[in-house]
């Protein structure tokens, strides 16, 4: 006995610890942890950061630009060179050979490139804006996304686990009404075919009941998949399912102002205009000169073996300042045929972004409708559900006392088990469809 105390004494810290990092969860606080471990949130995060490198990246390109090179020969055979002999005081039309130079050189230089004029770097500048906005937008979307699919992930748990507790009730209602029948038939006071017909609605919900835990274990591994948590995780969620769809109904939504601005998928067309547009300006850029200015300076040095570190190594200095102009002057009708393509594309965005308007507008509406009728149908399955719980009751009191027949018992459970799981689908619907319509509002 002392013993197994001091071993509990031993473990309590440990259980108390692994308690703690169980993660608990309502709603919106699976929501914000998603937001930051979701894994399709930090690769958004992740382009986001991309994006303001790149911006710098094309800024950069037209800032001052330093490079440097040394370059070292050895020349182990050098090349020989024929000279007439009579300028050594020879004989005319013989020849003299000559080694030019020393067979080791180095040269070092720094060159400093700067762009002072280029039409396409002005406007890779100003789409940079666009890019960066693209890529917020786009994060913006993928957090939109993020949210809906724990929402969804989160009333499948809830769901899931209601299932299994409704039909465990069932089960145990199932179990003593066969139990009881199965008496009365051995006494000879009732019909096999009561019994029969209890053991297929038993099998029924027996294997309803084995699915439904199935199912509570791999929706809350799909939570935990967009949670951004190992998918073993003993996650637990702290709200029920008929409390949330109480907080999920707000017909206030549905009054609310909706300015198309903010949505995500307008400010995504939006900003496929603004890219056409500027691919419209690059196109025409290059139609203009462009103008760069560098400085050079570096050294050589000369020797017959390697030693151009040390201090008394003579090397010879040079310098060089210039301007490069490129002027496009004729390229086939090229640079045209590109520009009236980059139009096209800027018209056929236009055609997009009314496209996408008018299709906010309209899912709007949908969303508005769908929700509507999730709450309408929440309402009527609930009392969907209470008229199948009297009914059931009724006839388990009538088969009892020998006025109704199995059959007829069987229909009315069967008739509360769809009545059960409509309501249990009434209440995720309610809380999907809120969702739906909060996405489009970008709530």
């Amino acid at each position: 006995m002392r013993t197994t105390l001091i071993t509990l004494l031993l473990l309590l810290p440990w259980l108390s610890s692994a308690q703690d990092t169980i993660p608990r969860f309502n709603l919106e606080g699976a929501i914000q942890y998603a937001l930051e471990h979701n894994y399709s949130s930090l690769n958004a995060t992740r382009d986001l950061d991309d994006a303001q490198k790149q911006k710098w990246e094309t800024i950069a390109s037209g800032l001052p630009q330093i490079s440097g090179a040394v370059s070292y020969q050895n020349q182990l055979i050098q090349p020989v060179s024929q000279i007439p002999a009579e300028f050594f005081g020879g004989e005319p039309g013989t020849y003299q050979e000559v080694v030019f130079g020393q067979p080791q050189s180095m040269s070092a230089s720094a060159t400093l490139k700067q762009q002072i004029f280029d039409g396409s770097y002005i406007v890779g500048v100003q789409a940079t804006k666009t890019f960066l906005d693209y890529s917020q937008n786009n994060k913006e979307k993928t957090d939109l996304d993020v949210k809906k699919a724990v929402v969804e992930a989160y009333g499948n748990v809830l769901l899931a686990k209601e299932s299994v507790l409704i039909s465990e009730n069932n089960k145990a209602t199932l179990e003593k009404n066969l139990y009881e029948t199965k008496r009365v038939y051995e006494n000879g006071l009732g019909d096999e075919e009561s019994v029969d017909q209890l053991q297929i609605t038993l099998s029924s919900v027996d294997n309803q009941l084995k699915n439904a835990k199935r199912l509570e274990i791999i929706t809350l591994q799909m939570l935990n998949l967009v949670l951004g948590l190992p998918i073993e995780t003993p996650t637990v969620l702290t709200e029920n399912l008929d409390d949330l769809t109480q907080q999920q109904i707000d017909l206030g939504l549905l009054d609310s102002e909706f300015n198309i601005e903010n949505n995500v998928d307008y400010k995504l067309a939006t900003n496929l205009n603004e890219q056409r547009y500027f691919e419209l300006k690059l196109a025409k850029s290059r139609a203009l000169p462009t103008l760069n200015a560098f400085v050079s300076y570096g050294g050589n040095s000369f020797s017959d073996r390697f030693n151009f570190l040390s201090s008394g190594q003579p090397w010879f200095e040079s310098s060089i300042l210039g301007v490069d102009l490129n002027i496009p002057i004729f390229s086939s009708l090229g640079r045209s045929a590109s520009t009236q393509r980059a139009k096209i594309a800027l018209e056929k965005a236009k055609t997009q972004l009314t496209e996408a308007e008018e299709q906010i507008w309209l899912q709007l509406e949908n969303a508005k409708s769908n929700y509507i009728l999730a709450i309408e149908e929440y309402g009527t399955s609930k009392q969907n559900l209470e008229l199948a719980e009297r009914i059931e009751n009724k006839n388990q009191i009538k088969y009892s006392e020998g006025l109704a027949t199995s059959f007829e018992l069987r229909q009315a459970q069967t008739q509360l088990y769809t009545s059960q799981q409509e309501y249990l689908q009434s209440m995720v619907d309610v809380i999907n469809k809120k969702t739906e319509l909060e996405t489009i509002f970008n709530q």
